[in-house]
């Protein structure tokens, strides 16, 4: 058996890059019966058969799994998004950015198609995010504006590019590497994208980095995060956690709540704190029915 990477996962097959190229592969049946999932982004050990034929044995150990988009291994999720074509759908985005904080992953917040916008609509959204540290990326596709600084983001890693059909995902990854992705256009009744990547795959960006392209999405199921929990994946929020009257405080009705302060303070941008309280009142809905 040789060890490879799972770089493409369409219908029944799976695509294992190893040493010795790339193999067509299928799960040996023991596999498909317990129900294992094998996903781009994992280590796997491959029985070689002949004619660059291939069964996929057994599945080593993840370090992490992204459910929507499917992908496994990720060092970092470059979420693009955009303020035109489609407009911003800030709800959907802040719950991507959650679900990312979740799985303990690195973000790249990429703004595309910048030649639709103006440098005050620009500002206005990196202010959103000022204290997260997330990386601010700004690009289009269109004419060329950030690529530079969106290649040197991805090398050495394994990133997925997660975001909203119609946000230019592919169009980003042709530009960077001209791989002929579809794309597809924006409706404009229903103002957003349509799909065009039907499966997830993994593609090189030279000299050393990954990317996966994966179809878009328009709603992030955080069922199972507790509620406790959701501060942390606020990541301005880190430097209060601790610092409330009252040990899990969830920073909404408690009194001498450091988060709230730094909210009236100024420190902390409002609107990232409403969206906050509009998960938490989700969440702890969730939980209320599980029990």
């Amino acid at each position: 058996m040789t060890e490879g990477l799972v770089v493409k996962s369409h219908s029944d097959f799976r695509y294992v890059e190893t040493a010795a190229g790339i193999l067509t592969c299928r799960l040996r049946g023991r596999l498909r019966l317990q129900g294992q999932n094998v996903l781009c982004g994992d280590k796997v050990l491959v029985r070689v058969q002949d004619q660059g034929q291939g069964a996929i044995e057994q599945v080593l150990p993840r370090r992490n799994v992204l459910e929507r988009p499917p992908v496994a291994n990720v060092d970092q999720a470059v979420v693009v998004f955009t303020l035109a074509e489609p407009p911003l759908n800030m709800p959907l985005l802040e719950r991507t950015l959650v679900a990312i904080e979740r799985e303990g992953l690195d973000v790249v917040l990429c703004l595309n198609k910048l030649n639709l916008v103006s440098p005050e609509q620009v500002a206005t959204c990196r202010q959103h995010f000022a204290g997260t540290g997330y990386q601010f990326l700004t690009t289009s596709a269109l004419r060329g504006d950030g690529l530079l600084e969106l290649r040197a983001s991805l090398q050495g890693r394994l990133s997925v590019l997660a975001g909203p059909s119609g946000s230019g995902k592919s169009s980003l990854l042709n530009a960077l590497e001209g791989h002929g992705l579809a794309t597809g256009s924006v409706s404009a009744r229903l103002k957003r994208g349509r799909h065009t990547t039907r499966h997830v795959e993994l593609f090189p960006i030279r000299p050393t980095g990954r990317v996966a392209d994966t179809p878009g999405f328009s709603r992030l199921d955080l069922s199972g995060l507790p509620p406790g929990e959701l501060d942390t994946c606020f990541p301005e929020f880190i430097p209060y956690l601790g610092l409330c009257r009252f040990t899990g405080c969830r920073h909404n009705s408690e009194p001498d709540c450091a988060v709230k302060q730094a909210v009236a303070d100024g420190k902390l941008v409002a609107e990232r704190y409403t969206r906050y309280l509009e998960l938490l009142a989700e969440l702890e809905e969730q939980e209320k029915k599980r029990w």
